[in-house]
Formats: structure tokens, C-alpha cells, sequence
């Protein structure tokens, strides 16, 4: 009777902690060790600078993490956002030619490549079923072949005007950062308020129980894969502005795909699918961000960082993990 109490407890407890609480607590948890240790090596963590910094460098990868969260909750995900992110600042940039006249003109290019992209991404894993993973990869070499032969480097440029999107503040707060925001209200607003986010996670969860409902679940998958690639798209206008040119390798150098992955799934988005919420991604992305700019403030060689995320992200899929199979054993 003891045990069965106990493990009744375990699981309300664990049913009470949900992913998004415990990525948020991680956070707090991680900026209180930081500014502990910065501290005792004599610098100072929690200033302006730094508030500031994390914030930039969190938009383009919040950016792309939105859109694979709409992905991997319909039960897929996307592997071609770093190259497509390359893509897309090269289009701007070149686009641009240095001219504001032509802003709109490449932020519609950029639109209706990211669009293409995800279609047919959409289309692949809809209509063909090849699997997500496959799909992606070879759209992501597609690009990359594209990118090797037509650029060698930089190329394009962006107006002055347009760079303030990359570098402008309004008080402590990036306009990066705001267009992240923008961005992950409008997700949060598709998934929670509308009927595609309810036959998104429903897709997630069973899409054969999905497709029974009446669920057409091929239109939600290409939907959602035009989204993902509209934020890679959006990622890519941020970088151009910040770089004042297109660059072949801005997607892949910054390791967008599996970062935005990584992010995902610190926020306690099942990979599976169904499970999770752009609140969580938030956390995962503002995480990640946050142990960045610690290790660069104690000066911590590139294969610590990578062992001690590595860590931390196998650590939160097995606290989620554990707690999904209590709260199952409790509900059967």
C-alpha cells in the first residue's frame, strides 16, 4: 500500500512539473552558476552587454527552432534550414544590390524561395512517403550543390537601411530579438488558437487515427514544412543584415539544423511528435544562448562547450523521458 502511495505522489509531481516549467528552471538555474563562476574569475556576467549579446545571438537560431517545432510536433522535422538559411541571405543580398528601392523586391525573392522549398519538402514526405529525415537531407545537398557552383564566397549587399534590423536596439531590447518574438506570438497563435494547431498535434500523435478523424493530413504537412521554411527564410534576412551580405556557408557555420533540433528538444517537444509547444523552444533556445556566453566569458575551449551541451541535452530528454512514463504508469 506504502509503494502504491508513493508512486502515486511521483507521478503528480511529475505530472505537475511539465517540459516547459523545467527548461525555464534549467535557465534560472544556469544564469545563477554562471554568474557564479564569472564572478570567481573575476569578470562580471549579468550586464548589458551581456543581456544584449544573448539576445542576438538567440534570434536567428529562435527563429529557425520556431518553425522546426511546427515541424517536429507534426511528427517531422527539417534538415535543410542551414543551407536554405545560406540560400536565402545570398538572394536577399544579391537582390538588394546595395539599393533600398529594391528591400521589398528581395524580401518577396526570399519569401517565394523559402515557399518553394517547403513545398517540396511537403510534398516528399506527403505524397511521395519518403521519410522526413531523407526528404530534408536531399533537398539540403540539393542546395548545397547549388550554392558550390554558382557562389565561391560573400556576394551582394545589403543597404544600410535594412542593417538596422540586425543591429538596432530599442532600449535593452534587440529589434532581433523583437522579430523572434513576433515570430514564436504568431506560432504560439497558429498552434493554440486555430484548427491547424490542433490537427498538427493530432498528426503527431497518430496520424493514422488523424487520417481516420478526417484529418487531411497530407495538406498539415505540407503546411507546416512551408511554415519551417519561412522561418529559415526569415533567419536568412536577419543574418544578411547583420553580415551586409549573402555568405554560402552563414547557415551551415552557425549548425542551424541541428542546433534548432537541439533547441527543440531541450524544450520538451517530443521528437516523436504530438508533445510540446513554442514556449518550451523559447527556453531551449534562450538555454543554449545563455551557456554560450558563459563558456565565452571563462574563455572555455570549443570541445568543452560541445561535451557540456551534449550532456545537458541528454539529461533533459531523460528527465522528460522518466516523467512521460510515470505519468503514463499513472493514468493506466
Amino acid at each position: 500500500m506504502t509503494q502504491n502511495v508513493l508512486a502515486d505522489r511521483r507521478a503528480r509531481f511529475a505530472a505537475l512539473v511539465n517540459p516547459t516549467s523545467v527548461v525555464f528552471l534549467a535557465l534560472a538555474a544556469v544564469i545563477l552558476v554562471g554568474w557564479t563562476l564569472v564572478a570567481v574569475d573575476g569578470g562580471q556576467f549579468l550586464t548589458m552587454e551581456t543581456v544584449v549579446g544573448v539576445q542576438q545571438r538567440s534570434a536567428a537560431l529562435g527563429i529557425v527552432a520556431v518553425g522546426q517545432t511546427l515541424a517536429i510536433l507534426a511528427g517531422s522535422l527539417d534538415l535543410s534550414v542551414a543551407y536554405l538559411i545560406s540560400l536565402t541571405s545570398l538572394v536577399a543580398a544579391v537582390t538588394m544590390a546595395g539599393q533600398d528601392s529594391n528591400i521589398v523586391l528581395a524580401v518577396g525573392a526570399v519569401v517565394g524561395v523559402s515557399a518553394l522549398v517547403g513545398l517540396v519538402n511537403g510534398l516528399m514526405i506527403s505524397k511521395l512517403r519518403v521519410h522526413a529525415f531523407i526528404a530534408t537531407l536531399g533537398i539540403a545537398l540539393v542546395i548545397k550543390g547549388i550554392l558550390s557552383d554558382l557562389y565561391d564566397g560573400p556576394a551582394g549587399r545589403v543597404p544600410e537601411s535594412f542593417q538596422h534590423l540586425g543591429y538596432d536596439r530599442l532600449g535593452p531590447v534587440p529589434v532581433s530579438a523583437l522579430l523572434w518574438a513576433a515570430v514564436a506570438l504568431v506560432a504560439w497563435f497558429l498552434l493554440r488558437r486555430t484548427k491547424y494547431g490542433y490537427r498538427v498535434y493530432a498528426v503527431g500523435g497518430d496520424i493514422e487515427v488523424a487520417r481516420l478523424s478526417g484529418i487531411r493530413t497530407d495538406r498539415v504537412i505540407i503546411i507546416t514544412h512551408v511554415l519551417c521554411s519561412l522561418c529559415a527564410g526569415i533567419a536568412g534576412l536577419l543574418l544578411a543584415s547583420r553580415l551586409g551580405a549573402g555568405a554560402p556557408t552563414v547557415g551551415t557555420d552557425g549548425g542551424y539544423d541541428l542546433e534548432s533540433i537541439a533547441a527543440v528538444v531541450l524544450g520538451g517537444t517530443a521528437l516523436a511528435g504530438g508533445r510540446g509547444g513554442v514556449a518550451g523552444t523559447v527556453g531551449g533556445v534562450l538555454l543554449l544562448a545563455v551557456l554560450d556566453s558563459v563558456f565565452n566569458q571563462l574563455e572555455v575551449n570549443s570541445f568543452f562547450k560541445d561535451v557540456v551541451r551534449g550532456v545537458v541535452i541528454v539529461v533533459a530528454v531523460a528527465v522528460y523521458a522518466r516523467r512521460t512514463g510515470l505519468a503514463g504508469r499513472r493514468r493506466t
